[in-house]
């Protein structure tokens, strides 16, 4: 297993464990206003707001016992996956900010001295390939059961000068993504610290 789905596991942990180490009691006691008729009418309109969104007000006991689904399942499996990715890729090679295809930058060489090109040729056998690896590391870092095959982020990536900048951008376009798929806050919010997750092995420029 590469260097990146272990961090993105490392980091879905810890924000499982962070979940799981909150203290109800102490969060009641954290937001109380210290007036019990105050506390009640924010607690229904928390109430309401979760009704007009569609959510479930369920009570801290329910549901305690039902097993845990794994990100990859909440977002709808392999089929799930690859609606993202099909919708992801197309939009990202086309934004300008990402420079996907690391078009005008070069690697190696010495003072600019023997650089080659960078640049990544968006062919179709080429963005196929992508959607493949992608589709299959998403899938292990959520919990999945699929084999990652793509090579080592931090290989693939070395040399080629990625911005921090350009890498919000490609943060910012799966977002649009998952807006645009309907993909709840939840799993938005764990998908995306997955990708963060892989920013050091990513972004080279700071």
């Amino acid at each position: 297993m590469s260097t990146t789905v272990k961090s993105a596991f490392a980091l879905c942990a810890l924000l499982a464990a962070a979940g799981c180490a909150t203290d109800p009691e102490k969060a009641r006691e954290f937001r109380t206003s210290g007036s019990r008729e105050a506390d009640q009418r924010a607690e229904q309109r928390v109430a309401r707001t979760q009704q007009m969104r569609g959510e479930e007000a369920a009570d801290a006991d329910d549901g305690k016992d039902a097993p845990q689904q794994s990100l990859f399942e909440r977002l709808g499996g392999d089929e799930g996956l690859r609606r993202i990715v099909e919708d992801f890729v197309p939009r990202v090679i086309a934004d300008p900010r990402t420079n996907w295809e690391r078009k005008g930058v070069t690697r190696g060489g010495v003072l600019g001295i023997g650089a080659k090109s960078a640049e990544w040729k968006a062919t179709g056998e080429n963005v196929e390939r992508l959607k493949r690896h992608l589709a299959q590391f998403l899938a292990v870092a959520s919990g999945g059961p699929a084999r990652y095959e793509g090579r080592e982020l931090g290989a693939v990536h070395k040399g080629m000068a990625i911005a921090n900048v350009e890498f919000d951008a490609s943060v910012g376009v799966m977002k649009a993504t998952l807006d645009n798929l309907g993909v709840g806050t939840v799993e938005q919010r764990e998908l995306l610290a997955i990708l963060e997750s892989a920013r050091p092995l990513i972004a080279e420029k700071r």
